[in-house]
Order: C-alpha cells, then structure tokens, then sequence
C-alpha cells in the first residue's frame, strides 16, 4: 500500500507542484489549504507523513506543528520562504523533523519524503538499544528512563540512538546531521542543535535533570549513561559547540 503523504499549503500552485511530483513517485497525496483545514485532515486521514507551510493566513504552520506535536509524533517537512537562520530552525525547535526553504527543487522535496519515511519504518528487530538505564525502541519511537517514557520524533530518535550506539564517542553536528538523514543533504549543521535541545528537553522533564546528553566544547556531542555522565570534558547544560549554552 502506498505512504500517505498530507501537502498543507495556502498557495494552489506549491500544493499542485508537490501532489504531482509526489504522485509520479508513487505516493498517496492529500492536501489542504490552510491550517485549520490541515488538522482536520490530519486527524482524518492519517497520513504518513507531512508536509507544512509555515507561514499561512489564520492558523499558520508552527501553530498547526505544535498541535500535532502534542498529539502524536507523526513525520512532519517544515516548507518556509523565510531565510534568516532563525526562522529556517523555529519548526524544528516545535518538533519538525526536517525542513525545505523554498523556492525548493521537487526532485529534492521526494528525496527528503523518502529519507524521513525510511527513518520512520526502519527494521523494528534491530532497534532496541540498551545503555545503562536508557532504552530506546523503534516500533514505538520511545525512550524509556527508569519509571518514564518519553516520546521521540523519527529524527530525534535517529540521533538519539547515533550517540547511543557509541557511549563516550564526541559526535560533530555534521556527522549527527548524517545520521539523522543519511544522506548528504545541504542542511543547517545548527538544525543539530535545535534536535539536541528538544531531546534534552524531553529527558529533563523524565528524569528530573539534565543528563545523558552532553556538549564537548568546540567538538560536538557525545551520550554518558548515568553511571558515567561527569566526565570533564562535557556538560549535560552547556551550549552548541563554541558556546557556554544551547
């Protein structure tokens, strides 16, 4: 059966150009024109993925990207006309997995699709990782604390099991933004940092405190269990690489 793909745009022309490109691919694809409309579809349909407009009239796309987070973890394409590095990394900050500025290539928006789903369906058997008191669990894109679980979306867990893989390794963003898309995409390397701080975040609130994550300074990332978390070299509350905070 084919992946269900969701286009929410308010421009007619965007959501024909991705509906086309993305049929010919052999996906399933359903739109709608605004925010609203885009949650009711959501919850209608049930797509597999989305892809998202961010600015639109009403309720706009970080509106509709907070909605659905609270809701469920389902693969969202943040589509945004904005430049400004800050405004390319806002979605992500709200949960977005992967975002396109446009104008944007389609050939390139079916690749991402692609990858993001791939990410999302991965091989159940082989992704259970165990570290410590730190598991993590692919069929239900979970992390799972002592007494707590935690929700991950398909990047957030890709990366999160990157790091865990490897306990001590210092990963740079570079190499974290390969193992979240697993293709060389031309991609913010600081879109790590807004995953890292979404991640932190989520463990925080289950564990109480900050750890498990821990920025070297001026090199990257690397996970400690919570037997092995105070090495000198990282700190489970300090900032993307070069900097004292995240």
């Amino acid at each position: 059966m084919p992946k269900k793909i969701l286009v929410i745009d308010d421009e007619h022309k965007i959501v024909e150009i991705c509906q086309d490109y993305l049929k010919a691919s052999g996906f399933d694809v359903v739109s709608a024109a605004d925010g609203l409309q885009g949650l009711a579809t959501a919850r209608r349909e049930k797509p597999d993925l989305i892809v998202l407009d961010l600015m639109m009239p009403g309720v706009d796309g970080l509106d509709v990207c907070r909605t659905l987070r609270r809701e469920g973890n389902i693969p969202i394409i943040m589509l945004t006309a904005r430049v400004e590095e800050s405004d390319k990394l806002v979605g992500l900050e709200l949960g977005a997995d992967d975002y396109i500025t446009k104008p944007f290539s389609p050939r390139e928006l079916v690749a991402r699709v692609r990858v993001v789903l791939r990410r999302a369906g991965g091989d159940p058997a082989s992704e259970v990782i165990r570290v410590g008191e730190v598991s993590l669990d692919r069929t239900r894109f979970e992390a799972t604390l002592p007494d707590k679980t935690i929700l991950l979306t398909p990047t957030e867990f890709e990366i999160f099991a990157a790091l865990m893989r490897q306990p001590g390794r210092i990963f740079s963003r570079a190499q974290l933004l390969t193992a979240a898309h697993g293709i060389a995409f031309e991609s913010y390397e600081r879109a790590i940092d807004s995953h890292i701080r979404n991640l932190r975040r989520k463990l925080e609130t289950a564990a109480g405190e900050s750890r498990y994550i821990f920025t070297v300074h001026g090199v990257g990332y690397k996970f400690e269990s919570a037997e092995g978390s105070g090495g000198p070299v990282g700190s489970p509350v300090g900032g993307p690489v070069g900097s004292s905070r995240n």
